[in-house]
């Protein structure tokens, strides 16, 4: 028998918010909610909006884990209807590895660390956006003056343009979000 559930806990989100699909086999679906969805509060209002569907039997939810289990009928309707309740919270099924991994931030840390120390020892002059390409220049450089124009190893030409690509990249972002913030 579907239970009667209060408008709060149905209310379309006006936030997506990221899922992946752990497991589905007959009669039980499981789901891992984004790290940043993981509230008590957020959790229960979708476990109640499920158990609101009258296919679903059960909603088991792991705050700590981000899981959400669902046991529901075994016909593929009642999965669709999954779904389309899934849809209506405004969840969004997929890959969630939105944003940085552990490792990734990191290491994004520790460059962004070590750009400001470079920017502090030299009062601002330069920072590792321009001593990174400058390196690759100079080790072209250095290869081209050594081997010539021989395909040995890495040649010098593909370290002038590791040189210049990266230069564009680092330097390009920054020019993009300038002309953004202006317009």
């Amino acid at each position: 028998m579907p239970k009667v559930i209060n408008k709060k806990s149905i209310q379309i989100a006006s936030q997506s918010i990221p899922m992946q699909i752990l497991s589905s086999t007959p009669g039980r679906l499981r789901l891992r909610v984004a790290p940043s969805h993981r509230q008590v509060g957020e959790m229960q209002r979708i476990a109640s909006a499920l158990e609101a569907d009258p296919n679903v039997n059960q909603v088991r939810t792991n705050i700590q884990n981000g899981s959400i289990v669902i046991y529901h009928g075994t016909q593929d309707a009642s999965l669709d209807n999954i779904f389309a309740t899934l849809q209506d919270l405004g969840i969004i099924l997929g890959n969630i590895t939105i944003g940085k991994t552990d490792a990734a931030a990191e290491v994004s840390n520790a460059a962004a660390d070590l750009n400001n120390r470079v920017k502090q020892a030299t009062n601002n002059a330069v920072d590792l956006r321009i001593l990174f390409p400058l390196g690759l220049a100079i080790l072209a450089i250095r290869q081209f003056m050594i081997q010539g124009l021989r395909l040995e190893r890495i040649p010098w030409y593909v370290l002038a343009w590791y040189a210049f690509d990266s230069f564009i990249k680092l330097h390009g972002t920054n020019n993009q979000q300038h002309s953004s913030s202006e317009s």
